[in-house]
């Protein structure tokens, strides 16, 4: 029986380093999206948006990809704290940044999205 389980850790172990690229992988792919969506949406609110999103999905991939690449549970404990901060550092920056631009009085575009028609009531042409 113990050496079932054993074999059954050592299968898992082996894991750990193809799980912990495929994460970070992600990560780093979730990164580059989000900057795409910088440079794609029309407004500063939705680049915010897309941004601050992205962010906190892409360091959490990440971050969650180098802890199953960790060696030692010191580096573990590190990832952790880091995450943590990012975690709650992330949003609050984000709608601090929305909430100032809003008081300087940043208007959102409204309307049809570029080069698409909207809907009927929405701001789009009557159909």
């Amino acid at each position: 029986m113990l050496d079932a389980l054993a074999d059954l850790f050592g299968w898992l172990d082996s894991l750990r380093p193809l799980a912990g690229g495929a994460l970070c992988l992600l990560g780093g792919i979730v990164a580059v999206i989000g900057a795409a969506g910088t440079l794609r949406f029309p407004d500063f609110y939705t680049r915010l948006h897309a941004a601050s999103v992205t962010d906190t999905g892409a360091t959490l991939a990440l971050l969650f990809g180098m802890a199953l690449l960790s060696p030692h549970w010191l580096v573990l404990v590190k990832l952790a704290a880091i995450g943590f901060f990012l975690f709650i550092s992330g949003p609050t920056s984000s709608h601090a940044i929305a909430n100032a631009a809003h008081v300087a009085n940043l208007e959102p575009k409204i309307g049809p999205a570029a080069g698409g028609g909207g809907a009927p009531g929405n701001g789009g042409e009557e159909a």
